[in-house]
């Protein structure tokens, strides 16, 4: 599956949660998720987050003990930031689980990922293994969906 497939897939599959999902669409789509993060983040956030520094660093210099108010950039970039990250919160959930299920496991070991450290990488070892190959109890196997067999 190619980068922007992947992308489209998960997407128009915004809140599915049935199904299993290649491990191409699931790390595709989370690389083009980090990237335009990072790439808001670098927009919205640094300048924002830069002037507050020298702000609170120059009102620390002079003895102040108040803290400067945030700049309205610095809260408009989070403002963004957020925005994106609460519309694309559903289809992430759901290619994880559709990711998870192609493991056969259930997709409530999403959860696993609240148990600090120990529980991330778990998901992470999961998501990056190969799935089960042909079917299993949550559908077809999506490579060979994907790819129909020569005659």
């Amino acid at each position: 599956m190619s980068f922007i497939e992947s992308i489209k897939t998960v997407l128009s599959n915004y809140a599915v949660f049935n199904g299993r999902a290649r491990r191409s669409e699931y790390w595709w789509y989370t690389l083009a998720v980090t990237i335009v993060s990072t790439i808001l983040y670098v927009i919205f956030i640094v300048p924002g987050l830069s002037e507050y520094t020298a702000a609170t660093m120059d009102a620390a210099m002079a003895g102040s003990t108040t803290v400067p108010a945030m700049p309205g950039s610095l809260t408009a970039g989070y403002a963004v930031l957020s925005l994106f990250n609460l519309a694309l919160l559903l289809p992430g959930l759901g290619v994880t689980v559709r990711r998870l299920h192609d493991t056969d496991r259930s997709g409530f070991w999403i959860f696993l990922a609240l148990v600090p450290i120990v529980g991330g990488i778990i998901l992470i070892v999961w998501e990056a293994t190969a799935g089960t190959p042909g079917p299993n109890r949550f559908g077809p196997d999506p490579k060979a969906v994907a790819q129909p067999a020569a005659a």
